[in-house]
């Protein structure tokens, strides 16, 4: 009889149990990952700009929500994309790193990159842009600085996450067009060239099936096509099923659930309605990123520089105000002489930042009332609350007081600085706003300081866009101040005297009206649908598309000097892989400034599909001094002159002339110059189904067709009938076999069948050539 061996060395390592496994794909508590042998815990924490830190409440360590520790808050999404400044949004993403290391954080719940698609989402805040190329440029800037500093990146909300009403339930319906090239594509171009260490599941449904549960999103499209090798976490509470979400791709749900859902896949891979192997690459998938998040040394108990950071809040508060308006160059004042009226409860109770998972307890606050006073070298500054917050316990009667007092300091006072924006309840995460404008008692003080002072001022305190007219007409100049983090105040108070000039540009369209708004018909939905009626036409490109006269365009931004561009050229790479654009902007103003080179880019005017007049492609800053010029290079990929086709099975570079556009807004266009752009070979398969138009426009199809026709057949019918206009344009939207069919065509059923066959064969040998060229 054979005896057996049972030494330690020789038993195989059966690896942790299906129990240990399934709970490694939920959390262990509201902000931390289960850990397992080998396997260490992750923790996380909220806060796109700041570090949300819960406290222990000392009931058992139960998380005080509602109470966190102190953090800088840096000036949240909606301002740092008004800077269109990649480097300082990659310092922040720095900043933000240090700080949660100290902490022990390993991830960060963020950056949000949803787009903007209506101005009345709650959380606009808490996002870049309208725009997805410059939302992908400053979230992947963050991204980069926050991994690059030893903290990983949760990429939020994936996706089409554009709305707070009914956000845990509705299904956003979507084309495939505007899903990929407005929805997705910032997330493609970050996960592509900057490698979040994970992804986070929205709440929604796209196209009525749950992110969580989206196995298209979640690996078809992130992880096949995109390359993405992190994980996908869910928001919180977001998971339905926990059994089909693992399936879908969805690595991680949180938070804990006390181990139900753990028993829910146990008795899932046990009945066999879900395989061991697609809980085993979850478990890979958690593995690798808990090793990598937890890889960074922690720097718990040593200090934080919180000056220096405060300091960087100050820099990235002053870069993101936005000068809307100033006539007769009202602004800057002057800080030596005359008396200024700040008017106005925002100014010394200011709003800092947005309402939702993302709030933080900063480390201290600039309040724009002592700013003033601490930068007036010699200017009088007095105050008037002038109106109160909510919660303030206004009544109609100390209202008119507060109205009236301040009335009467703007009637004596040389210059009206009138702070207005939104509270708190006006705007937030888990709900949307109703409208735009501003509140009814702000604007009643407004035309009364109006009407006895004609050098106001007014400075905006707000997360989303609001209503700028008619009141705007009113006051010589607007400044555009959103929530500014909270070096905020002092950063105002810099810009308004002077000592910053302004260098801040529109990341949003302001409008004229609500009703202007793109999604104006489709937003919020109705009965768990929301239709994205508008397609690719969002922001910017839906106004310029209709010719909608707007208040403040998207790029929009003032500056206290003035700047004028020459010399603009187009240089195609030899391989026709990139663009280099060149242009020369000179200061020619008295001051030093900073400009927002933007270039947009018009697709054909004959193109197969329906563009925007004009789409971001690129940008550039520049820092000039007065009377100095400098060339401005901005690389365009051709891959961003593409559109999305379903036919064609993916992004497709049409040929034709593309005109390339220098310009300080999406509505002042400075230089253009026209293109050449040879197109892609076409990937539609050909058939008798397909249009005439369809097969003339072939690159392949179209020259054995007009062969076709123009070798005859009975009397050279089918000649004759190509070279009428009007028959052409008639028969275009005629598939071929239908045409065939008719009795006196000159193209027989027999022909179509041929014609397709030449077609793909020759397809066939151009797929053949790319496969040898390494392609």
């Amino acid at each position: 009889m054979t005896q057996q061996n049972h030494s330690p060395a020789a038993a195989s390592d059966p690896g942790p149990s299906l129990a240990v496994k399934a709970s490694l794909t939920s959390g262990a508590g509201d902000f931390v990952t289960e850990a397992a042998e080998g396997v260490p815990a992750v923790s996380v924490s909220d806060g796109p700009h700041g570090l949300r830190l819960p406290k222990e409440s000392g009931d058992g360590g139960q998380l005080d929500l509602h109470s966190a520790a102190p953090a800088t808050c840096f000036p949240p999404a909606v301002a740092l994309g008004s800077s269109w400044d990649t480097a300082l949004t990659e310092r922040v993403g720095g900043a933000l790193a240090a700080e949660a290391r100290a902490h022990g954080v390993h991830v960060l719940l963020g950056p949000g990159i949803n787009i903007k698609r209506s101005p009345l989402c709650g959380r606009n805040f808490e996002y870049f842009s309208e725009d997805p190329h410059l939302t992908a440029e400053l979230g992947g800037a963050m991204v980069r600085g926050l991994q690059e500093a030893g903290v990983g990146a949760a990429l939020k909300h994936y996706a089409a996450n554009n709305q707070e009403t009914d956000r845990m339930r509705v299904s956003a319906d979507i084309d495939e067009r505007p899903l990929r090239e407005i929805y997705l594509r910032a997330f493609e171009r970050i996960v592509r060239r900057d490698r979040p260490w994970s992804v986070m599941a929205s709440y929604n449904a796209v196209n009525g099936v749950p992110v969580s549960e989206n196995h298209r999103l979640l690996t078809d499209i992130l992880r096949t096509e995109w390359g993405f090798d992190g994980i996908v976490m869910s928001d919180w509470g977001a998971v339905r099923d926990r059994v089909a979400a693992l399936r879908a791709g969805l690595d991680l749900q949180m938070p804990a659930t006390g181990g139900r859902t753990d028993a829910e896949v146990v008795a899932a891979v046990e009945r066999g309605e879900l395989g061991v192997a697609v809980l085993d690459l979850a478990v890979e998938r958690l593995t690798r990123f808990a090793r990598r998040a937890t890889a960074a040394a922690r720097t718990d108990g040593e200090p934080l520089p919180h000056e220096a950071h405060h300091q960087l809040a100050r820099e990235a508060a002053e870069r993101c105000v936005v000068l809307l308006k100033n006539e007769a160059a009202l602004l800057p004042l002057d800080p030596r002489t005359g008396s200024v009226a700040v008017i106005g409860e925002l100014a010394r109770t200011p709003r800092y930042q947005g309402a939702g998972s993302s709030q933080v307890t900063p480390t201290r606050l600039d309040v724009p009332l002592d700013g003033l006073r601490e930068s007036a070298e010699g200017a009088r500054v007095e105050f008037a609350a002038g109106y109160a917050l909510p919660g303030q316990g206004e009544d109609p009667a100390q209202g008119e007081e507060l109205a009236e007092e301040a009335e009467r300091l703007a009637a004596s006072s040389d210059t009206v600085l009138l702070f207005l924006g939104l509270a708190a309840q006006d705007e937030s995460e888990g709900f949307d706003r109703d409208h735009i404008d501003l509140p009814a008692a702000q604007l009643r003080l407004l035309e009364r300081v109006a009407a006895v002072n004609p050098r106001v001022v007014v400075v905006l305190s707000n997360g989303g866009v609001v209503r700028t007219t008619p009141w705007q007409e009113l006051v010589p100049a607007v400044v555009e101040g959103w929530l500014l983090g909270q070096a905020g105040g002092t950063a105002l108070a810099r810009v308004l005297f002077g000592a910053v000039n302004p260098s801040g540009r529109l990341a949003e369209t302001v409008p004229l009206r609500l009703e202007d708004s793109p999604s104006y018909l489709s937003f919020p939905g109705e009965e768990g649908h929301v239709r994205y009626g508008e397609g690719v036409f969002v922001g910017y490109r839906g106004y310029d598309a209709r010719r909608t006269e707007v208040a403040f365009p998207f790029g929009h931004g003032l500056s206290y000097t003035a700047f004028g561009y020459s010399d603009l050229a187009v240089d195609t790479a030899p391989d026709g892989s990139r663009f280099g654009v060149r242009v020369r902007v000179a200061n020619t103003g008295e001051r030093s400034g900073r400009e927002i080179v933007q270039i947009y880019v018009r697709g054909p005017l004959d193109s197969e599909v329906a563009r925007p007049e004009r789409e971001l492609r690129g940008f550039a800053a520049v820092e000039l001094e007065p009377g100095e010029s400098r060339e401005v290079h901005v690389v365009v990929d051709r891959d961003d002159l593409a559109h999305y086709s379903e036919r064609e099975g993916g992004r497709h570079v049409e040929g034709g002339t593309y005109t390339f556009e220098a310009a300080a807004s999406s509505r002042d266009i400075r230089l253009s110059v026209d293109v050449p752009v040879q197109g892609d070979p076409s990937r539609i398969r050909l058939t008798g189904r397909h249009t005439l138009a369809e097969w003339f426009g072939h690159p392949v199809g179209g020259p054995l067709l007009m062969a076709r026709f123009a070798g005859g057949g009975e009397g050279g019918q089918g000649s004759a009938a190509m070279a009428d206009p009007v028959m052409r344009r008639f028969l275009a939207g005629v598939p071929l076999d239908v045409i065939a069919e008719f009795p006196q065509g000159s193209l027989t059923p027999e022909d179509v069948v041929a014609l397709t066959a030449r077609v793909a064969a020759a397809r066939d040998a151009e797929d053949g050539r790319e496969d040898n060229s390494g392609t």
